[in-house]
C-alpha cells in the first residue's frame, strides 16, 4: 500500500467532513501524512489515583470506579452536564460542555470505567472537564504502563470531534489497516552505525511508547532520519557541482596583491583575516569553484578580505565585482575600496539604481571591454545588461537579504561561474550554518582589530529619560555622534510611524544646539543619502532613525547607540545595531530603552546583550529564544526547514553524526548509484522531488 496516495477520507473513523478539516487544518491529506503527525507531548498513565487524593494542583489524574448519575445544569451558552464519579473513596464530578447528548449516549451508570484528565476547581469544588473515559478492559488492554500521546489540534477540529484522544485513535486505525510493516529507508550499514532502531517500531513507538526508554529510541531514530538526508541532500548535490562545475584557476598572487599587503595595507591582519585569506586563496587555486561563506561579527575586517580576494583575481587576469543589498551599504564599500585601491591603479565603479543614464552607459561598455577591474553595486548587477567580459570573483555582502534566485542570476554573468564569497555579519550557529549553508565552505573572523574597546551596554527604564539625555549631552559635548533608533518594523504600522516623527521632534527640542536628522525607509534614495551623508560628514550631530541604518554605516565617531522599544526587536538585531557604534578608538555606549512591563524571554535578551559583546553566543542565546527562523526570507521565527521532530536547537549531537554519515556515503558514492544505496537514492528522491533544489546556488 503507498501511503502518499491513500486519501485520508478512505481511513476508517475520517469521512468526508473530517477529512476537509484534517486538510485544511493540518494539512493530512494522505495515510502518510497523519502517520508523520507527531505528538507534541506524553503523559504517564500507569499510576492509577484515588478521589480521595486528588487536588487542584495535580496535572493529570487517572482513576478508575464508575459513573452514579448525570444531571444537566444551565441554559443556553451555559448549559453543562455533570456526572458524579466514584471509585469508593470519595466523589468528583465530570463535567462537559459541549457534545452532552453524545456523553448520555455512549456512558452508561454503574460500569466500571478509566478516567483521565486535568482537575479544576469550580465553585470550591474539584471537577474533571472533559475526561477521557475508556470501558476498563479495554484500558487495562490498551494503556496498562503506557504513556498517552498528546496531538495538537484546533478549534475547528474539535467542533468535529477530533480532539487529541481522537488523533490517536485514527493512528491506531490506521496501524490496524496495514498489512504488511513500512519499508525500511536507511540501509543496513547506516541503522547500524548510527545505532537506530528499525523505522517500523519507531513510527508505532512514537505514538504508542510503552516505556520512556521506547519512546526515546523512536524520537532518536526519528530525528537522525530527518537530519540525515536534508544533509545527504546538500552534499549530494555538493559533491556533484563541484565536479560538473570547474572553477577558474588562479594560479598566482601578484603585483596587486603584494603591493597591496607590503605597502598599503591600512593596518595589521589579524590572525583571524590572515586565516580566511590563506583558506580563500587554497580554494581559488584548485581548479573547482569556490563557494565560501565568511561569517564575521560586526566590526571584524570582512571588507578587507573581500578586497584582498578581489586582488587575487585581478592579479590572475580576472574582474571581480561586490554587490550589496542597499544604496548606501554598496556606496560605503566603493568608497572603502576606492581608498584602498587608489594607488595601485585599479578601476572600480559603483553601479545602482539611481545611478545616471550615461554613467550606466559607459559602466557596460567598459565591463565588456575589461577596462573595469572592479564593480560594486547593488541588485542592479543582476540587470541582464550589465555582462563581463570575464568575471573571475563575485562576492555578495549580508547575503541572507537576497533572494536565492536573485543571487542565481550572478552566475549567468559568465559562461564559467566565477568564484563565489558570501559574507555575513549576522552570526549563526553552528547547526544552522550545517543546514542552511552546508554545500558552502565556511570561513569565520572570529577578531576584532587592534585597538577597539569593547562597547558598553546599558538597559534603561522609559521613566530615566533625564539621566540618558545628560549622558547623551556628554558624548556630544565631546565632539562625538549619536543614533537614536525607533522600531517602525512595519511600515504600515501608524502607532510607530506617530513614535518616530514625534521622536524627532522632542529630541530637536530637547537638544536644540545641535543638528538633528532623520532617516527612514519612506524617503526617497536621494533624501536618505543627503541625510546619511549630513551624519557622515559630521555636520548632523544626531541621527533619529528605523532599522534601515541596520546595517552598513559606518561612522567612527558615532559613540552611542540609543534603542527606543527595545524589547520589540529580536536579540541578533539588537546586537546588529549595536555594531554600528564602536567602529572608532572611543568608548562606545549602546543603550536599551524599554518600558517596565517586560516578559520574562524580554528579560533574557537585555541580560544577554548586557552581558556579552559575542555575535555567536548572541546568536546561539537567539536560536533558542526564538526558534530558527527563517534565516533566507522574511520570516522572524519558528522553523525554515519544516522539521516534524528535529530540533535544530537541541538536536546538534544528532545533526553531527547525520553528517558526519552523510559524508561518509557521498564520499564513496556521489551518485547514489551503487545497489546497495539505491533505498537512499529512492528515499531522497521521494521527499526532494517536490522542492527547488537551491543546494547548487551560493
Amino acid at each position: 500500500m503507498n501511503l502518499a496516495q491513500q486519501d485520508i477520507k478512505f481511513l476508517p473513523g475520517v469521512g468526508e467532513k473530517r477529512g476537509e478539516v484534517l486538510k485544511q487544518e493540518l494539512e493530512i491529506r494522505s495515510f502518510e501524512d497523519l502517520l508523520y503527525y507527531f505528538p507534541y507531548k506524553y503523559i504517564d498513565r500507569s499510576r492509577m489515583h484515588r478521589v480521595c487524593e486528588i487536588n487542584a494542583d495535580m496535572m493529570y489524574v487517572q482513576l478508575k470506579g464508575r459513573i452514579l448519575s448525570f444531571e444537566t445544569q444551565g441554559e443556553g451558552m451555559s448549559k453543562r452536564l455533570t456526572a458524579k464519579f466514584t471509585d469508593g473513596t470519595g466523589v468528583i464530578e465530570l463535567v462537559w460542555f459541549k457534545g452532552l447528548k453524545f456523553v448520555t449516549g455512549k456512558y452508561l451508570l454503574n460500569t466500571e470505567y478509566i478516567v483521565f484528565g486535568k482537575p479544576n476547581i469550580f465553585n470550591n469544588k474539584i471537577n474533571l472537564p472533559h475526561p477521557d473515559i475508556d470501558v476498563y478492559d479495554e484500558a487495562v488492554e490498551k494503556q496498562a504502563g503506557a504513556l498517552q500521546a498528546f496531538y495538537n489540534t484546533t478549534e475547528k477540529m474539535k467542533n468535529q470531534f477530533l480532539n487529541s484522544r481522537m488523533i490517536q485513535k485514527l493512528v491506531y486505525n490506521l496501524f490496524t489497516c496495514l498489512k504488511a510493516p513500512f519499508g525500511e529507508t536507511l540501509t543496513p550499514q547506516i541503522t547500524q552505525r548510527a545505532k537506530v532502531i528499525s523505522l517500523n517500531e519507531a513510527l508505532y513507538h512514537i505514538h504508542f511508547p510503552k516505556s520512556q526508554d521506547l519512546l526515546r529510541k523512536a524520537e532518536y531514530r526519528l530525528k537522525f532520519e530527518e537530519l540525515f538526508f536534508i544533509q545527504l541532500n546538500i552534499l549530494r548535490y555538493s559533491k556533484l557541482n563541484s565536479r560538473k562545475l570547474g572553477g577558474f584557476v588562479f594560479t598566482k598572487i601578484g603585483d596587486y596583491f603584494n603591493t597591496f599587503y607590503n605597502q598599503n595595507l591600512p593596518f595589521e591582519l589579524t590572525n583571524a583575516q590572515k586565516r580566511v585569506l590563506k583558506e580563500i586563496r587554497e580554494n581559488v587555486r584548485t581548479g573547482h569553484q569556490m563557494n565560501r561563506l565568511v561569517q564575521g561579527d560586526v566590526g571584524s575586517g570582512k571588507t578587507l578580505v573581500a578586497f584582498m580576494s578581489m586582488l587575487m583575481a585581478l592579479d590572475n587576469g580576472y574582474q571581480a565585482c561586490m554587490m550589496a543589498p542597499t544604496e548606501i551599504l554598496a556606496t560605503q564599500h566603493y568608497e572603502t575600496v576606492h581608498k584602498l585601491s587608489e594607488e595601485l591603479g585599479i578601476n572600480v565603479v559603483l553601479l545602482t539604481g539611481s545611478s545616471k543614464k550615461a554613467h550606466r552607459e559607459k559602466v557596460h561598455q567598459q565591463l565588456l571591454t575589461g577596462d573595469i577591474h572592479i564593480i560594486i553595486g547593488t541588485h542592479a548587477l543582476l540587470e541582464d545588461i550589465v555582462q563581463f567580459d570575464n568575471l573571475g570573483m563575485a562576492i555578495i555582502d549580508e547575503q541572507h537579504r537576497f533572494g536565492v534566485a536573485q543571487r542565481a542570476r550572478l552566475w549567468a554573468k559568465n559562461k564559467r561561474p566565477p568564484h563565489i564569497l558570501v559574507m555575513t555579519a549576522t552570526p549563526i550557529p553552528r547547526t544552522l550554518a550545517m543546514t542552511l549553508y552546508g554545500d558552502l565552505d565556511v570561513s569565520v573572523i572570529d577578531e576584532l582589530p587592534p585597538g577597539r574597546k569593547p562597547i558598553q551596554t546599558l538597559h534603561q527604564y522609559d521613566n530615566r529619560r533625564g539621566t540618558l539625555y545628560s549622558s547623551i549631552r556628554k558624548q556630544l559635548e565631546l565632539g562625538r555622534q549619536v543614533y537614536i533608533v525607533y522600531p517602525l518594523i512595519q511600515e504600515s504600522e501608524k502607532a510607530d510611524w506617530k513614535n518616530l516623527e514625534e521622536g524627532f521632534e522632542h529630541i530637536q527640542e530637547v537638544f536644540p544646539e545641535y543638528n538633528v536628522c532623520m532617516v527612514h525607509g519612506k524617503l526617497k534614495a536621494k533624501e536618505k543619502d543627503a541625510a546619511m551623508q549630513l551624519f557622515v560628514s559630521g555636520e548632523a550631530h544626531i541621527m533619529v532613525a528605523t532599522t534601515v541604518i541596520e546595517v552598513g554605516v559606518n561612522v567612527p565617531n558615532a559613540s552611542v547607540m540609543v534603542i527606543e522599544s527595545a524589547e520589540r526587536f529580536g536579540l541578533s538585531q539588537l546586537h546588529q545595531l549595536r555594531g554600528r557604534v564602536g567602529r572608532g578608538a572611543d568608548q562606545s555606549f549602546c543603550v536599551l530603552v524599554t518600558s517596565h512591563k517586560l516578559s520574562e524571554v524580554t528579560r533574557k535578551r537585555m541580560e544577554i546583550m548586557v552581558r556579552t559583546n559575542d555575535g555567536f553566543e548572541i546568536a546561539e542565546a537567539d536560536l533558542k529564544l526564538r526558534g530558527p527562523g527563517d534565516l533566507e526570507g522574511t520570516q522572524q521565527s519558528g522553523d525554515p526547514f519544516n522539521l516534524k521532530i528535529a530540533n535544530l536547537v537541541h538536536d546538534g549531537q544528532v545533526l553531527q553524526l547525520a553528517r558526519d554519515i552523510a559524508t561518509e556515503v557521498v564520499n564513496d558514492d556521489p551518485e547514489l548509484k551503487s545497489p546497495s544505496n539505491l533505498t537512499l537514492k529512492n528515499q531522497l528522491d521521494k521527499l526532494f522531488r517536490k522542492k527547488v533544489d537551491w543546494s547548487l546556488i551560493s
